[in-house]
């Protein structure tokens, strides 16, 4: 969304930003830090850290900050107050109790694919993945099944702006690092309108996305089952979940 430049906040930017600065590989940061990472002076970080500790969303020990309970405040207004996840729980729900796995829907936040919403555990427990299935995590766009499904959903000229400079990390020996490779990657998932992840992400968890859409045809958001513990083929996977996830995009696409 583009404003004016006289509607814009500068102040609140500023400390969107040094929240946003905390993340998995750093989740406590001194004035210095955050400072590096949010692209403002120090004396402007320690001034943001500050304020947003005195309001309740930061915690500190007089040197470093981290996050509070509090800023839970937003993700759970989104999950509480958006139609997404609301219209399909029920339909996530359906499917693990069918099939005893576990189900996510996700949408893309720049580089990175964002659960919304997630099925209840039926059957064994699910194992815990290394960046977490949680609701709210977020997983890079490039080497996840949902990820690629939604970047398939972008036109042509918007993926090649989306991917150009972008660094692909390798989380695995398995995940896809370069710009070609993902083209390849991502042209065929369009092809296929499904995408089948294997071991790129984490080690022993595969994964099978599909898009779903409105009524307009515009993708959304994606469906995935994810499996760990057994190594399965696309194409035993293709026979037993696709057509599950298939008939729920139908189900769910009038309310989406």
């Amino acid at each position: 969304m583009t404003i004016a430049r006289a509607d814009f906040i500068e102040g609140i930017a500023k400390g969107m930003a040094v929240l946003e600065s905390f993340d998995t590989e750093r989740q406590r940061l001194n004035a210095t830090l955050a400072a590096e990472r949010a692209g403002l002076t120090r004396a402007a970080a320690r001034r943001h850290l500050l304020t947003l500790a005195h309001l309740g969303y930061l915690e500190t020990d007089g040197s470093y900050f981290w996050m509070a309970p509090k800023v839970l405040r937003f993700s759970g207004s989104y999950l509480a107050s958006s139609r997404l996840p609301r219209a399909l729980q029920p339909t996530l729900n359906r499917l693990a109790a069918q099939t005893g796995e576990s189900f996510s829907a996700v949408v893309l936040d720049g580089e990175e694919a964002v659960i919304v919403a997630r099925s209840g555990s039926y059957g064994t427990p699910t194992r815990v993945l290394a960046y977490g299935l949680h609701l709210g995590a977020r997983l890079p766009a490039h080497a996840t099944s949902t990820g690629r499904v939604l970047l398939a959903a972008m036109a042509p000229t918007q993926f090649t702006q989306w991917l150009k400079g972008r660094h692909l990390a390798r989380l695995t020996p398995h995940t896809v690092t370069q710009a070609r490779g993902l083209r390849q990657l991502v042209a065929r998932v369009r092809k296929n309108d499904y995408c089948f992840a294997s071991e790129e992400h984490e080690l022993g968890v595969q994964a099978l996305a599909v898009p779903l859409r409105d009524m307009q045809g515009h993708t959304v958001a994606a469906l995935n089952v994810v499996l760990s513990g057994t190594r399965y083929q696309e194409e035993t996977l293709q026979r037993e979940m696709l057509p599950l996830l298939f008939e729920a995009a139908r189900e769910v696409r009038s309310l989406l």
